[in-house]
């Protein structure tokens, strides 16, 4: 297969996911400038990471006045996934996978891309997964766009209601495997109680701090709580 014919098929494949990311980052566009950014600064973090949750926890982290340290901390605790689904696509990956394109196409790594790559039976190409990550970034900066430009123009209230948006595609993800893993729902409210417990009785621990606690604390709870059993 060619590579126009390989870009063509990530395009295609991509579509569903840049639609989605454009309804969903309609919603961070509007957080970002809530929390001070201006629509320049909204888009260019969109441009140069591809992390819903970390974006999140970045704009909370800048919001509160925190440290580098800290932003570092908690895109690694956010993000350390990502390395992980790279690892397992890179046993799928075509012999054409030289070293820069893995580095290429790592920083478009996200779950939905994930979960499509690796349903494929064919080995990925590098144009299969350039043409489904250009498509699916463009959605996403082009919702963070107009939900950033759309947030400077409309009434507050609106802002605050279409700012849910995110948030909804939060619960969307942690929802349904809640109601089938009890494991999986409990770790959810662990990881709730705790973000109640250092809002209420710590206030001084900052966004992104709060985020590593709750998100280190409820891990390995349930890995304690909930072991897995090795398979044969």
């Amino acid at each position: 297969m060619s590579r126009f014919s390989d870009f063509r098929k990530g395009f295609l494949h991509g579509i569903p996911i840049g639609l989605g990311y454009l309804s969903v980052s309609f919603g961070f566009g509007i957080m970002a400038v809530n929390s001070g950014l201006t629509v320049l600064e909204s888009t260019l973090i969109s441009l140069t990471n591809l992390t819903s949750a970390g974006q999140a926890a970045g704009v909370t982290v800048i919001a509160s006045g925190g440290t580098l340290a800290e932003m570092a901390l908690v895109q690694l605790t956010i993000n350390i996934r990502y390395a992980l689904m790279a690892l397992s696509l890179s046993q799928k990956l075509d012999k054409s996978f030289t070293f820069p394109h893995r580095m290429l196409a790592s920083f478009g790594i996200t779950d939905e891309i994930f979960g499509v790559c690796a349903a494929q039976e064919s080995p990925l190409t590098p144009f299969y997964m350039y043409g489904m990550i250009l498509i699916a970034m463009f959605g996403w900066v082009l919702g963070t766009f107009l939900g950033a430009y759309a947030g400077e123009l409309l009434p507050a209230s609106v802002s605050a209601a279409l700012g849910l948006v995110l948030y909804g595609m939060f619960l969307a993800i942690i929802v349904p495997p809640s109601r089938k893993e009890k494991s999986v729902l409990s770790v959810v409210l662990i990881s709730a109680l705790l973000s109640v417990i250092c809002y209420y009785l710590i206030p001084s621990l900052s966004g992104g701090f709060a985020v590593i606690v709750c998100a280190v604390s409820a891990s390995v709870l349930g890995a304690i709580l909930f072991p897995r059993e090795e398979e044969s």
